[in-house]
């Protein structure tokens, strides 16, 4: 949970650095937030809608600085985060990287 609230806290934070274990904490939060989302979605349409969206608003901004300090933190630049925009290969190749373990400034992975 304090990688979610690092995460929040850092929300435009798109220089630094983030590890592995804080990438993939944050993603598993996010899937566990939704789940209950999207049984009041189901249940109540009208407001399970609108609170998704807000949920889902409010977390651009943050998600995507995780993405890039992710990035960066293997090894690439920022603008690697638009890879995804190549069909079928992009994403696997985003998702390669993201699992790929941390990079010193020395060129020098760390495990």
């Amino acid at each position: 949970m304090k990688e979610y609230i690092a995460m929040l806290k850092n929300y435009a934070n798109f220089k630094d650095r983030t590890n592995v274990k804080g990438y993939w904490m944050v993603f598993l939060i996010n899937i566990i937030i939704s789940i209950p989302l999207s049984i009041i979605t189901v249940l109540v349409p009208t407001v399970g809608m609108i609170i998704t969206g807000i949920y889902c608003l409010a977390l651009i901004v943050p998600s995507l600085a995780l993405a890039i300090r992710r990035l960066r933190d293997g090894g690439k630049k920022w603008t690697y985060i638009f890879i995804n925009l190549i069909p079928i290969a992009g994403p696997i190749l985003y998702l390669i990287q993201l699992i790929k373990p941390s990079v010193p400034d020395n060129g020098v992975p760390t495990v």
